[in-house]
């Protein structure tokens, strides 16, 4: 099973993938480490990724699901996942779980103002949040609050996991 943990840039995906892999005992991947160095250099300078700048990001992502899912292998994956048409590119079938990170807009600035060495700063919150679509009761999405603290969080999510009859050790 692949869980993506989704949000926009400061929600803390890859410190709640990180717990979250840690608790399951499955493996952790940061999505942001399969852009391309031009996606980078954008995003640093702060202008916002295209779909066409973001499109074979994801097409990468996809293929490493895809192979984690038919090794039956369980895996943790950071990405923001911020359109429909994205997470439909990554996957949505069995096997393929989503874990979005909602927050207000106060709350993500206030992370990303203190954050430090991430190359997506504050100057493009904006641009995410108005392209974020956030995901439909038709998706395999599991919704939780930045309010909590990162083990409430992880909290949740196993819970939720629980509740789906997702085996969880520990």
């Amino acid at each position: 099973m692949v869980i993506i943990v989704m949000g926009v840039a400061g929600s803390g995906k890859s410190t709640i993938g990180l717990l979250l892999a840690s608790r399951l005992g499955w493996q952790f991947v940061e999505g942001d480490d399969y852009h391309s160095p031009a996606n980078v250099k954008k995003m640093r300078a702060g202008i916002p990724l295209t779909d066409a700048d973001r499109e074979p990001w994801l097409h990468k992502l996809a293929t490493l699901i895809a192979g984690w899912n038919t090794a039956g292998e369980d895996y943790v994956l950071t990405c923001s996942a911020l359109k429909r048409a994205y997470r439909d590119q990554l996957g949505l079938g069995e096997g393929l779980l989503y874990v979005y990170l909602e927050g207000t807009r106060e709350e993500l600035e206030k992370r990303l103002r203190n954050r430090e060495s991430h190359f997506a700063g504050v100057e493009l919150l904006d641009s995410q949040l108005a392209t974020l679509e956030e995901p439909a009761h038709n998706e395999p999405a599991i919704t939780v609050p930045l309010s909590d603290t990162p083990g409430q969080i992880v909290d949740r999510v196993v819970d939720a996991l629980r509740a789906r009859g997702i085996a969880i050790v520990g």
